[in-house]
């Protein structure tokens, strides 16, 4: 068994946080029919380079567990379709432009008269309301906006955004949690809701700590590099064959990293004391950790400070993380039979749970490799199928 076996969840969302909120929810048991326009399909299909055996890296990363179907939303037998799979679906989640779906015809409003029990999420760049609600949204384009990119990279170069799609992925999982938060609702209600969730709102979450700091003194967080805003030393440094982290999380473990490195001038420096001290001699320490820790080979001090009880450890590249027995061992990398690529393989389920577990059960569809299957199912003929192929519907 599986948490959201019997969910039926209709996908019209594509790119990224969209995709990867319902391959979450198909993960834990959920029926993911992901709708995508005839000959073409989602966007990411095409984000290349790079490919694996022709097939987009990008869209092989986020889209496991679900059926694909193409259907062209615009014409009036795509949309009796859609209205069919609308009245048989719990979920509905789309990431179009703002006002796109109501001129389809497929808003909120107009859906739920179909099917009052359905639960809508949107996602967009910067929500359903509000001035800039008209805006497009982009993982690159909300980091800058958020404010995320102004406290990303060192305090002497311009702003970077992230390594990876940040925004994106964090709305995917705040979305996935407002899906499931309402299906519970709807146990005791018996009614669904709309869902309005956004890639701003979700990284303004995400500031945390940063904002409630503003908040409090006024004073806007700057750039530290790989350093904390307010913890000190917890940061990247160079030993002397590798980068390393050294994360020095309150009092009681700097006086342990001082012993362990036999560190005692720092350990009685009154100027490194507390962490307000550290904080406020930021530079100066950084400096200094940094000259020892550049004469010493990274395995030492990694056994120093295991011995120490201090957090510390490497700098991994992806490689050397992807291939790590512990990330193995926890079972983080799915290998996927594909009817195109062989052996794909690609990252896997980050929660565990003890009586329903998440499944791989289906491989990132082709474009429209379900069609027939589901409208079989909502009891269409081969023939009326045929038909809606013969004109370019699906």
């Amino acid at each position: 068994m599986q948490a959201l076996e019997g969910i039926k969840v209709l996908d019209l969302s594509r790119t990224l946080a969209g995709p990867f909120s319902t391959m979450m929810l198909g993960d834990m048991g959920a029926d993911i029919i992901k709708v995508e326009q005839p000959s073409v399909g989602d966007e990411t299909r095409r984000f290349t380079p790079p490919t694996w055996n022709g097939e987009s890296c990008y869209y092989l990363s986020s889209n496991r567990n679900k059926r694909s179907i193409t259907i062209d939303l615009k014409s009036p037998e795509g949309k009796e379709i859609i209205y069919k799979l609308v009245k048989e679906a719990d979920v509905l989640v789309e990431n179009f432009r703002t006002g796109t779906m109501e001129k389809l015809g497929y808003g909120y409003e107009q859906l739920k008269e179909i099917n009052p029990r359905l639960i809508y999420c949107s996602i967009s760049g910067f929500g359903r309301s509000g001035p800039e609600k008209n805006r497009p949204g982009y993982d690159l384009l909300l980091q800058g906006f958020s404010g995320l990119m102004s406290v990303t990279g060192d305090p002497e170069r311009p702003p970077v955004k992230t390594g990876t799609s940040t925004v994106d992925i964090n709305t995917g999982m705040f979305a996935a949690f407002g899906i499931v938060t309402a299906l519970f609702a709807r146990e005791k209600s018996g009614r669904g809701q709309f869902i309005d969730t956004s890639l701003l709102d979700s990284q303004v979450a995400i500031l945390n700590y940063l904002a409630t700091n503003f908040f409090a003194t006024g004073q806007v967080a700057q750039r530290y590099g790989s350093g904390h805003p307010t913890i000190v030393p917890y940061q990247a440094f160079q030993a002397k064959d590798m980068d390393i982290i050294l994360a020095v999380a309150n009092d009681r473990l700097w006086e342990k990293c001082c012993k362990g490195f036999e560190w005692n001038d720092l350990l009685e420096d009154s100027r490194f004391k507390i962490n307000d001290d550290r904080v406020a001699n930021r530079e100066l320490l950084v400096e200094m950790i940094n000259e020892r820790l550049s004469k010493m080979e990274s395995t030492e001090v990694f056994e120093r400070m295991e011995q120490a009880g201090v957090p510390c450890g490497p700098i991994h590249t992806i490689d050397q993380i992807m291939t790590h027995p512990h990330v193995i061992a926890r079972e983080m990398v799915l290998e996927i039979e594909h009817p195109v690529v062989k052996n794909l393989k690609v990252p896997g389920f980050p929660i565990k749970f003890s009586e329903t577990p998440a499944q791989l059960k289906k491989h990132p569809p082709l474009l429209g490799e379900h069609t027939h299957e589901v409208l079989l199912e909502l009891g269409y003929s081969k023939e009326e199928i045929a038909n809606l192929e013969q004109g370019k519907i699906i």
